[in-house]
């Protein structure tokens, strides 16, 4: 991979993730207000905050590379968010839970795949830190994955793809992008 082609590359995910853990953060803000379990809705503002520390981490990136947000993206992403915050009030217990897990799945390869561009572009630095993001991206995936699974509609929902089993997020970037 070609370094200039795959910092173009890191820049398009790194916006792509800015703007979508701002939607997420709205999301899951609203989403944790529509619960009425108190252990799960402080799962839910736990993972919150999660996202907005990651929007963080990924602004610093984006910034270091001299790149900034998308505009349009940020409008999108905020409409969206606070539109779905707003939904998971009136749209019951199920669909939010089965939308998180759903965008929480894309998240880790998200992760993953900009772990290997920074690799790629002379950002190493940043592999461990993206691969932690990745992991974190996976644990809100198996919450909400277990939510839906235990709802009794659940079992019969046609699920996303799983992703691969946590330990492999590290094991296969080491394959693939190490060589090892």
């Amino acid at each position: 991979m070609k370094r200039d082609s795959a910092r173009d590359d890191l820049i398009a995910i790194l916006r792509l993730a800015y703007s979508g853990e701002r939607a997420a953060g709205y999301a899951y803000r609203g989403h944790a207000r529509s619960v009425s379990d108190p252990e799960e809705r402080a799962r839910i503002f736990e993972i919150e905050e999660e996202e907005w520390h990651h929007r963080c981490l990924v602004g610093e990136m984006l910034d270091a590379l001299g790149a900034a947000p998308s505009r349009a993206r940020e409008l999108k992403a905020t409409l969206i968010g606070r539109t779905l915050g707003a939904l998971c009030r009136v749209s019951g217990w199920l669909a939010p839970m089965y939308g998180a897990g759903k965008l929480e799945s894309r998240n880790v390869r998200e992760y993953e795949a900009a772990a290997r561009h920074a690799l790629a572009c002379g950002r190493g630095e940043w592999v461990d830190c993206l691969l932690e993001m990745a992991e974190v991206e996976w644990e809100h995936e198996a919450y909400f994955r277990a939510r839906v699974l235990s709802h009794r509609l659940g079992s019969r929902l046609p699920l996303w793809t799983a992703p691969p089993p946590r330990p492999t997020i590290r094991e296969s970037f080491a394959r693939e992008a190490l060589g090892v």
